[in-house]
């Protein structure tokens, strides 16, 4: 006999069952499903209906591992790729450039939405709902969002969006002074990005541009709810990288735009022969987008690098 709480396993057919006072209850097969729970799976896999409308994973039943990825492909299918998970946004990499997805028309509808779980799952809904929050609050409470995934996942591209959502809807200033400072406050935020991926970006199997540190990133803004100021802090620089690199992948892009973007004149400067090869430059001959050092070099010289500290940056010693 069992006092109430203890537990006996008996095997049939593959299946747990509870006893409790004398009383079975059937509890999982051996793979941690139980047998109602899989027919509640299956039923949802097989399901025909319009599984794309649904636009919070919360409302999947049962909620599991094949049931949420179903919804995810099926939303991926007809393009959509912004999916709510409750209080969190889940985000499938397109692997295309979409530029109406990102357009300014739709920043300021978001940024204009008297009610913003109305609109479609997007992360403009997340950075205007952190937005709001802040400027509702007295006094103003500090915001947060946390961009995590794997590698390929987009974070790069998020933290982009992010930033020149909150550099357009942070830049209505009333007095033309203001305009002329917030401006520049928005051009060097949104400049800070191609300078760190250059530094700190690489190409590996998964990823073109992939991301080798952390990054934690303030914006700052006034009573207004004005962009005044901008700070990041970088960790966990992968430096190994400079040394060596897994087959198949490269070095950090600055280095390969440097050589396949100097002139002949900073080559000399540089100290970088034309025509040299070098052993911790691996594969140089794929032309990526990352490859434009004039991108780069105008996003430093908006950052208050001059020309000099460029080239104390890119001369080889």
């Amino acid at each position: 006999m069992h006092s109430l709480g203890e537990t006996s396993k008996h095997q049939k057919t593959g299946e747990m069952w509870r006893q409790v006072n004398g009383t079975k209850s059937h509890l999982t097969d051996r793979n941690g499903v139980s047998n109602h729970l899989g027919e509640e799976v299956e039923s949802f896999l097989s399901d025909t209906g319009p599984l794309h409308s649904i636009d919070d994973l919360t409302k999947v039943n049962p909620v599991t591992t094949a049931t949420v990825l179903k919804c995810l492909q099926a939303r991926y299918t007809i393009d959509v790729f912004y999916t709510n998970a409750g209080c969190s946004l889940v985000a499938v990499n397109p692997f295309q450039p979409i530029p109406s997805l990102y357009s300014h028309k739709l920043m300021r509808d978001y940024h204009a939405a008297p009610h913003l779980q109305e609109l479609k799952p997007h992360i403009f809904a997340v950075a205007e709902e952190t937005y709001r929050n802040v400027k509702s609050q007295i006094p103003p409470v500090n915001q947060s969002i946390i961009v995590s995934g794997e590698s390929g996942a987009g974070k790069t591209w998020t933290s982009r969006c992010l930033m020149k959502f909150y550099a357009t809807v942070a830049s209505s200033p009333s007095t033309p002074q203001g305009s002329v400072d917030v401006e520049r406050i928005e051009k060097r935020v949104l400049d800070s990005n191609p300078v760190m991926e250059a530094f700190g970006n690489a190409c590996t199997l998964r990823n073109n541009n992939s991301s080798r540190f952390g990054k934690y990133i303030q914006l700052q803004l006034n009573r207004s709810q004005h962009l005044t100021s901008a700070s990041i802090q970088t960790f966990l620089l992968e430096k190994t990288r400079v040394a060596y690199q897994a087959p198949q992948e490269r070095n950090f892009h600055i280095f390969y735009q440097i050589t396949k973007g100097a002139t002949q004149e900073e080559r000399l400067e540089w100290n970088l022969p034309e025509g040299s090869s070098f052993s911790w430059l691996p594969n140089p001959q794929k032309a990526l987008e990352e490859d434009c050092f004039e991108v780069t070099r105008e996003a430093m010289f908006h950052l208050g690098i001059d020309c000099s500290m460029q080239n104390n940056i890119f001369k080889v010693r």
